[in-house]
């Protein structure tokens, strides 16, 4: 079965190439009169995401969303479609409207947000849409979200000299930048850049293809996937740029993500890549993981409003894919934090199992609170010190 999307714009054209593109995988009604499109949402008209390319002072523009969202007639995710990036004071007066992302219309941010929808269908599979509205907001509650700002805006003022001293450390032992950041997957499976200290050396990447003897997963499942590998992805290919993302498979052959995501498509293998003593990682590396000071740089993400200080740790795509089929999807309902419930529960116990870490996210995510919140931030200090690093 097709997603389905509505596509709001008084382009058909730009309509009608999104829905040739894409047919194969979408549904596409495109709606370019405003009474039209309330008349098909009152009457029960449903779908995965609303996508949006019309001027934002226009009938079909951002009065139209936040109308639409104060009636509670819309309770799907807003994309906005843009030619060009947009500055963060700009991109708030959206999110503030209702809308809760912003996608450039180059072949790299199509890609992603091709994967965004199709989290999106799964999510609505597995929770009732009554669960999973509130996700699909950017925004928290008001005290959590000022809470957030002057708890981030306080860490990074005071551990400024600790930051310096950290990326010091990491140039000097090896070449490269200090900070590192990858794709994750925070609340209503929002996308976003979750960084990082840079724990690794530089070419790690380029070592995976010599540590498939390593994968700790190896020959979990890969059928498929080899066929379509290569050593850059189309989109990798088209940018100009190496892959920033590379997993080893289950024979041991390194592979983009995004397009190891396309070939897996319908497979139940094991997607998780474990390499016990991993060699890749720096001596300082090692210390700021297992003290979780390479998790520093995430207050960057609070103030942009990507995380919360306190919530559920934001997934990589492969392993948030694989959530999106059963119950644990509520998880992402939570805001995406720095530190959480699964955290200060059980860290450093080795017993702790996959599922029991997804249990306390969903139940975080049912019964989170400022008080909570609290609570978790002054068990999260002593936990610091304990082995497992998170």
């Amino acid at each position: 079965m097709r997603n389905t999307v509505v596509y709001i714009s008084p382009y058909t054209q730009n309509a009608e190439d999104f829905e040739r593109q894409h047919r194969d995988v979408l549904e596409v009604r495109h709606f370019d009169n405003s009474t039209r499109f309330m008349a098909w949402l009152s009457a029960g008209g449903s779908c995965n995401a609303i996508l949006n390319d019309a001027h934002p002072n226009s009938s079909l523009g951002l009065n139209l969303i936040r109308t639409l969202r104060k009636r509670k007639l819309m309770h799907a995710p807003v994309i906005w479609l843009t030619s060009s990036e947009m500055p963060a004071k700009v991109k708030s007066i959206y999110q503030e409207a209702g809308v809760s992302d912003v996608f450039r219309t180059t072949p790299e941010e199509m890609d992603r947000l091709m994967l965004r929808l199709d989290f999106l269908a799964r999510l609505r599979e597995a929770v009732p849409q009554e669960r999973t509205a509130p996700g699909y907001s950017l925004s928290v509650p008001r005290t959590k979200r000022m809470f957030d700002v002057a708890f981030a805006l306080a860490a990074l003022f005071l551990l400024a000299p600790l930051f310096v001293l950290v990326a010091f450390l990491i140039r000097l032992e090896s070449r490269g930048p200090a900070f590192y950041y990858s794709y994750r997957v925070g609340t209503g499976y929002r996308i976003f850049k979750f960084w990082k200290f840079r724990s690794m050396r530089q070419d790690a990447d380029q070592l995976l293809a010599s540590m498939k003897d390593l994968n700790q997963y190896q020959g979990s499942s890969a059928a498929g996937v080899h066929d379509a590998q290569q050593a850059l992805c189309a989109t990798c290919t088209a940018a100009g740029i190496p892959c920033q993302n590379q997993l080893i498979d289950g024979k041991g052959n390194v592979i983009c993500e995004s397009q190891f995501q396309l070939a897996r498509k319908g497979e139940n293998g094991a997607a998780f890549i474990k390499i016990a003593k991993d060699p890749r990682i720096t001596r300082i590396g090692s210390f700021i993981r297992n003290t979780s000071l390479d998790e520093l740089p995430q207050f960057y993400n609070v103030l942009r409003g990507d995380m919360s200080v306190v919530g559920n740790r934001p997934l990589p795509l492969y392993e948030a894919e694989r959530i999106t089929t059963d119950d644990f999807a509520a998880r992402f309902i939570a805001p995406a934090g720095i530190t959480g419930l699964w955290q200060v529960s059980k860290r450093g116990k080795g017993e702790m199992s996959e599922d029991e870490r997804k249990a306390l996210d969903v139940t975080y995510a049912n019964t989170f609170s400022f008080k909570t919140d609290l609570h978790i931030i002054l068990k999260t200090f002593p936990a610091l010190f304990q082995k497992e690093n998170v």
